[in-house]
């Protein structure tokens, strides 16, 4: 599977393996493009050694970037260009292996706090999608009075999977042996569909609205508004584990 790092605002792909070029590493977009420049820094905007992890930036511009946002140039300086000075960051955390090659750990604001500790949405996910019954994971981070916040998951299963009664556990455990106990979720509710926009990304915000028992912001932007319905109408049967 051949990872890539691109946006809207980038104009076209900024990071990826090249056929010949890199020795592929499923599931890490690895290094910048020829003429791209980008790199992973701390909170200082200092690079982050290979093993390290961070912020996602570009250092230098490229022809095809945004150059600002129709009448709204402060916006635009504000929302790219302020977090750290004279880099572009529109909000993706990443990390370096050892090898200093990159990998993608999704959006910043989708890194959750528990007990103290960072856990990327995206690798829980990834752990979850590991196990040989779960086709499809989608993970946000919610309330919670005791650890900050709590791992909730929401999972569609393969065709031959079957919702057990020790299914969640199974998961559960499967993902404390990926990742460590700290990032086992607090709940797992299988659904047979996930909301996604018309572009195909999953629309984490009304994940955790349900998550938190909150009233649904807007949907407009779903491919399937009924997906909402469906997942809301397995919630009291959530199961929900300490």
């Amino acid at each position: 599977i051949v990872d890539t790092w691109w946006q809207t605002e980038t104009g076209a792909m900024m990071l990826s393996p090249l056929p010949g070029v890199t020795a592929t590493k499923p599931g890490s977009a690895q290094a910048p493009l020829p003429g791209i420049a980008a790199t992973v820094v701390d909170d200082e905007g200092h690079e982050v050694p290979d093993g390290g992890g961070g912020y996602l930036v570009l250092t230098e511009p490229w022809p095809s970037m945004l150059r600002t946002i129709w009448g709204d140039d402060q916006r635009y300086l504000d929302t790219y260009w302020s977090r750290f000075k004279g880099k572009y960051f529109a909000g993706d955390g990443a990390k370096k292996d050892q090898d200093g090659d990159i990998w993608l750990l999704g959006r910043v604001d989708d890194v959750m706090l528990v007990s103290g500790h960072n856990i990327s949405t995206t690798e829980v996910e990834s752990a979850l999608v590991s196990h040989p019954k779960v086709a499809e994971a989608a993970v946000v981070g919610a309330t919670d009075p005791t650890t900050t916040q709590a791992i909730c998951a929401f999972v569609i299963l393969r065709g031959t999977a079957a919702e057990d009664e020790g299914l969640v556990e199974e998961l559960r455990t499967h993902v404390a042996a990926e990742l460590g106990p700290i990032a086992k979720p607090k709940r797992i509710l299988t659904v047979t569909a996930l909301p996604t926009t018309r572009s195909g990304k999953i629309m984490r915000r009304l994940l955790r609205d349900v998550a938190e028992n909150r009233a649904l912001g807007d949907v407009s932007t779903l491919t399937d508004a009924s997906v909402m319905n469906l997942i809301q109408a397995k919630l009291p049967t959530a199961p929900d584990e300490d």
